[in-house]
């Protein structure tokens, strides 16, 4: 169960967590999920699907670069809605884990 309950709440913080390495600069599919295999447990697989969701919804922009060590590589930045959306999400995700802390503190 508690397996469970762990994969939720990455799933549920996934698309904010994103959101969070590109507020620090544009990078490329691989790099993000490596980015988030160490942070959080998520993988490559779960990053390309929300990747090509969040491109749709418009809060990243692509561009693809010549990679002298391989395939050209795309590379993912946020929009002007993709930062708004962004900062909104946080806020939101602090409160929100302020308000559980709160709740599963032991007095």
């Amino acid at each position: 169960m508690a397996d469970s309950i762990q994969i939720q709440l990455r799933k549920g913080a996934l698309d904010l967590c994103v959101l969070a390495v590109l507020s620090r600069g544009e990078s490329y599919g691989y790099e993000i999920a490596s980015t988030l295999v160490a942070a959080v447990g998520m993988g490559e697989g779960t990053i390309y699907p929300l990747m090509r969701r969040m491109q749709n919804e418009g809060l990243v922009a692509t561009r693809i670069v010549e990679s002298s060590s391989g395939p050209p590589r795309k590379y993912y930045r946020l929009t002007p809605l993709g930062r708004t959306v962004f900062e909104t999400h946080r806020s939101d995700w602090r409160s929100f884990a302020d308000a559980v802390n709160k709740l599963v503190e032991v007095t």
